[in-house]
């Protein structure tokens, strides 16, 4: 059975462990918020580029370029985002576990493109095909490191060295609630209106279509890489905000136990010493 001494270094480490999850807590929750803002404002710049898309793809034919090219798929290229470190719940334990499903799944070879020290470090300890990694900041994603992944995976799939680009992040929804999933960004393909229905519009092109694909896809990819890093970042730090707050709360109940414990040990003490006292007592009055 613990002595006191022991209980009340339990408590003050306790309570030292409580310090540094709250004063997480409180640095993810701030950096969330501006996180959560930076998903916001760059969701209407992305859905206006998927309807400029769909109206491009109704008007027939897109001419040929390399961002559309379909061809037999004998590599696969995956990005794969996560964080650099960890007390985030299960916030890179779902990412990993979707990544290595969707290695699994495929009948080609995949090679993967890692963001965050968490993905590099589980798929290189065990062999797979990291073909680079970086890490981004912990503040958060920035738009040179999206263009950064842009360019690499681009780079692999003109190439030839990899024949589809997916990848691997967590959408974010809320604080308590992101989603991993696999997107396929390249080739690209056409979004479809919703409903399916084709418009009957006719487009005149200026500059030629040729030019403008050169100058929209690339930006339209690079679009939707950027969205992705926006949402794993705000993910991020929407886990470790619940983590924390959750570790924060499980610690306060664990001073409270061990308080509770103390105070019976104290009391327990005292009451024995009191009967000595009183066992003396009755021992020199007899």
């Amino acid at each position: 059975m613990a002595t006191l001494k022991e209980i009340r270094g339990r408590i003050k480490a306790a309570k030292n462990i409580q310090q540094i999850t709250k004063a997480m807590k409180l640095v993810a929750a701030a950096r969330l918020k501006k996180a959560t803002d930076r998903v916001l404002e760059a969701r209407p710049y992305a859905d206006k580029m998927r309807g400029l898309m769909e109206s491009i793809s109704s008007a027939g034919e897109l001419p040929p370029h390399p961002l559309l090219e379909k061809r037999p798929i004998n590599r696969v290229c995956l990005i794969l985002l996560t964080s650099d470190r960890g007390l985030a719940g299960g916030y890179n334990t779902s990412l990993l576990r979707r990544a290595a499903d969707f290695v699994k799944e495929q009948s080609v070879p995949v090679r993967l493109l890692t963001v965050g020290k968490k993905g590099t470090q589980f798929f290189g300890k065990r062999n797979y095909d990291v073909v680079h990694s970086m890490s981004v900041p912990s503040s958060g994603a920035r738009l040179q490191d999206a263009i950064e992944v842009a360019r690499i995976s681009r780079e692999m799939f003109e190439s030839g060295e990899a024949d589809a680009i997916y990848v691997c992040y967590s959408k974010f929804f809320s604080a308590i609630r992101q989603v991993p999933q696999i997107v396929q960004l390249l080739p690209i393909e056409a979004p479809v209106a919703e409903g399916g229905s084709s418009s009957n519009v006719q487009f005149e092109f200026e500059p030629d279509p040729s030019g403008l694909l050169n100058t929209l896809l690339p930006r339209y990819f690079l679009t939707l890489v950027w969205q992705s890093m926006l949402e794993s970042t705000a993910s991020e730090f929407g886990a470790r905000m619940t983590a924390m707050t959750s570790a924060t709360d499980n610690a306060g109940k664990m001073i409270q136990n061990l308080t509770l414990r103390a105070n019976r040990e104290r009391q327990a003490s005292i009451t024995k010493e009191i009967l000595e006292v009183v066992g003396g007592a009755e021992a020199l009055n007899s």
